[in-house]
């Protein structure tokens, strides 16, 4: 009997900062924690390093040279589904929402705490390997989600969804029609503890994911609203065990 093979190795944290010093201190409390890390200084180097290393998690600053940060999210979300945390002197709220809402799964303004930032490393790495709806598709009308392989098709067509848009259609079709607050849908997408990012963000998910799916508000076949409360599955949930 062949002994099973060994699963791919992980690929490593890779660190974008045109600040030498930040992105030493990065490195330095990452790798305590045995994580492989990498380096960039710019937006183009960023952008190679994740077409060409796979990297298990980016760290990004959003103002560095040649490619501003928020292209970078951008152009990572069309690569793949690679998860970022923000970590940027671009600390507003409306800087946070933006940067979220262009697809990074977390934002931390500096100054920052480094045991935070690490903190925040762990969470993100253990939420992306326990997704709703794991193992399983998830259909209402002609929309199909397989979580695992992070696919959503309208009509047996792919749509492009960003990692956060792939976790909240996740959590509301794995509701199953129960409706789920705005606090509930910003843990299911950025985990426990993220209430200070403001729950008008949520409102701006949906309309994108919306947007994406061809999903009319005032006729929802997939995403419904429930006025004061939060959103729901507009319909009945199929859930049926994915092909492997």
């Amino acid at each position: 009997m062949m002994p099973p093979m060994a699963a791919p190795p992980l690929g490593p944290i890779l660190v974008v900062d045109d600040d030498p010093k930040i992105l030493a201190l990065v490195r330095t409390y990452l790798e305590r924690e045995r994580y492989p890390v990498v380096t960039a200084a710019d937006g183009r180097a960023a952008l190679q390093a994740i077409e060409q290393l796979a990297p298990r998690l980016v760290v990004l600053d959003l103002m560095i040279p040649e490619i501003d940060g928020l292209a970078v999210i951008r152009r990572a979300r069309e690569l793949g589904d690679v998860p970022i945390l923000v970590l940027s002197a671009r600390g507003s709220v409306g800087d946070r929402i933006l940067g979220l809402t262009e697809g990074a799964d977390d934002y931390l303004p500096k100054p920052f705490s480094p045991a935070e930032l690490v903190v925040r490393v762990r969470t993100i790495l253990r939420r992306t390997e326990r997704r709703p709806g794991a193992g399983s598709i998830l259909a209402i009308a002609d929309l199909e989600l397989d979580a695992d392989r992070h696919a959503a098709l309208v009509g047996g067509r792919p749509v492009a969804l960003t990692t956060v848009e792939l976790r909240l259609l996740a959590a509301l079709l794995d509701a199953d029609g129960r409706v789920l607050g705005r606090d509930r849908l910003l843990d299911a997408i950025h985990g426990e503890g993220e209430g200070d990012v403001l729950d008008r963000a949520i409102d701006q998910y949906v309309k994108r994911l919306r947007e994406k799916l061809g999903d009319d508000p005032a006729m929802p076949r997939y995403v419904a609203t429930v006025r004061g409360a939060g959103y729901r599955a507009a319909g009945p949930v199929e859930r049926r065990m994915a092909a492997r």
